[in-house]
């Protein structure tokens, strides 16, 4: 059960709506079934700049307020432009999948489309279980086979509201 929202943000910069433009919904959804809908949608580096693509298990909105996500936080790894289609679509498949690690815990995931990178972000329910935090980013940099050059950054959602950002006061990890 998948919900997949598309945002273009300069399309309605402060509004908190998104476009919801997939529901797949069933006892036991397969890859397959969403691959058939999924290579239909357009590809990430086709685009425009800026524009955020969610995929949120359903019943979950893509927002830190949401009460599946208010307790939660998200990890973040940013991509150059010509690399960042691949491990999104790896990392829905694998979403989709139920492939990680801790995917109880997961929300969804956000790929940020911005003018010189991209951000790959993985929402996760509860910041404060330490364990599960990381045991989910070793899933992640396992799963996608991130280069070790590759930094991943983790922010609780509740500094995010404090700051009113999604990328800034990160905590760092290799």
């Amino acid at each position: 059960m998948v919900q997949y929202f598309y945002n273009n943000i300069s399309y309605e910069r402060n509004a908190i709506s998104h476009f919801p433009l997939l529901f797949l919904t069933g006892s036991s959804l397969q890859v397959e079934t969403f691959w058939v809908c999924y290579c239909h949608l357009a590809r990430p580096s086709s685009l425009p700049s800026p524009t955020d693509l969610h995929l949120f298990k359903e019943g979950i909105r893509p927002l830190w307020e949401d009460s599946a996500n208010s307790s939660g936080g998200k990890w973040i790894i940013r991509f150059k432009k010509v690399v960042s289609g691949r491990f999104w679509e790896d990392l829905v498949l694998a979403l989709v999948g139920d492939q990680l690690e801790y995917s109880d815990s997961i929300c969804g995931a956000v790929l940020s489309i911005r003018f010189n990178e991209d951000i790959l972000s993985v929402w996760n329910r509860n910041a404060s279980d330490h364990q599960a935090v990381m045991s989910l980013r070793d899933s992640i940099k396992r799963h996608l086979k991130l280069p070790h050059s590759y930094v991943m950054e983790y922010k609780p959602h509740d500094a995010s509201l404090r700051d009113n950002s999604s990328y800034r006061n990160t905590w760092l990890s290799r």
